[in-house]
């Protein structure tokens, strides 16, 4: 059990993609590759990534993008055995505080309609139910939740 004190929140670097590929792969059924985390890193001028790490082991990671004054967060993922310790909320209360401090007024992102767990976390943080997206996710054709919240 994660002690919330000391997990550290800070911007994600190329040299984390490999423990972060290990959260990416225990958090989803089709996972994001390497190469995509490494785009996103070298290549994408409004992506930004921060990771939670505890005792130097990655045990989460958040992305977001910020196109003029708007954010979006592309994943949020906490390893098996973190999740529940409030690592997640930790990882996206500190996006959001990024974003704001890029001067984004509003976020997104979308939501399996079936994970409550995240869902109900959102809603804490004041994002509201925006929309449907049908069948976005590729695996299983699964509708996804479009949240939003002003910044």
């Amino acid at each position: 059990m994660p002690e919330l004190d000391s997990v550290n929140i800070r911007q994600m670097t190329p040299e984390d993609i490999d423990q972060v590929m290990v959260v990416e792969y225990s958090a989803f059924d089709v996972p994001w590759s390497r190469q995509a985390f490494e785009n996103e890193l070298n290549n994408n001028q409004f992506a930004t990534y921060f990771v939670a790490e505890l005792a130097g082991k990655i045990i989460g990671y958040c992305g977001v993008w910020v196109i003029v004054d708007e954010s979006h967060i592309t994943n949020l993922a906490v390893l098996n055995g973190y999740r529940g310790f409030k690592v997640g909320e930790s990882l996206l209360r500190q996006v959001m505080l990024y974003a704001v401090a890029q001067r984004a007024r509003s976020m997104s992102l979308e939501v399996r309609v079936s994970n409550d767990i995240a869902q109900n976390l959102y809603r804490k943080l004041g994002f509201r139910n925006g929309g449907i997206r049908k069948n976005y996710y590729s695996n299983n054709g699964e509708d996804a939740l479009v949240m939003w919240v002003r910044l």
